[in-house]
């Protein structure tokens, strides 16, 4: 009778764990705006991260359309974008001490602006204020040789730290990070 008891309590066990399972997967695949990260690595057990929700364009007008031009963005989708950097670093010439940001964007046509704010822990909007920016960086905008449906965060590897980018659409607005 204990055998009993034990295998379908073990057969419960199973399928709620096959159902939690597939529960969480059927929720991730259907978030629109999923989330996602970028990392780089400064050596030495330093690093820089960046969590984010990656928004799809689904064929609509972004940059001056969904997102217009000249306003502040919070650079992604749903929950605020993390800027976490474990050492000190200059973005963009500007010095950014180590610890947790928030990060958002002013899109223009021709040059971004990258905002690092001071205030973490909110949803992505309404915008905190000037008053909690700990910086306001220019970003280069250049254009994009084919269109990208997924909004995308990523560093890439440079001498000297990395550069991180933001691609969507046909744009990629980008600044160079560099160790201290």
């Amino acid at each position: 009778m204990r055998k009993q008891f034990a295998f379908v309590g073990v057969g419960c066990v199973a399928l709620f764990l096959m159902a939690a399972l597939g529960s969480a997967q059927m929720d991730k695949a259907a978030k629109p705006s999923p989330a996602a990260n970028a990392s780089c690595d400064l050596g030495s057990g330093k690093s820089i991260t960046v969590d984010y929700s990656s928004p799809r364009a689904k064929g609509r007008k972004i940059y001056g359309g969904l997102v217009p031009y000249g306003e502040v963005w919070r650079a992604g989708a749903n929950e605020a974008t993390t800027f976490v950097t474990t050492s000190a670093v200059m973005v963009g010439g500007t010095h950014v001490a180590a610890g947790n940001y928030t990060i958002f964007a002013i899109p223009n046509k021709d040059k971004w602006t990258l905002i690092i704010s001071k205030k973490t822990g909110e949803w992505g909007i309404p915008y905190p204020g000037a008053g909690d920016d700990l910086a306001r960086v220019d970003m280069k905008a250049s254009s994009l040789p084919a269109a990208v449906e997924n909004f995308t965060i990523a560093f890439d590897k440079t001498s000297g730290g990395c550069t991180l980018r933001m691609d969507w659409e046909t744009t990629r607005a980008s600044v160079d990070i560099g160790k201290m």
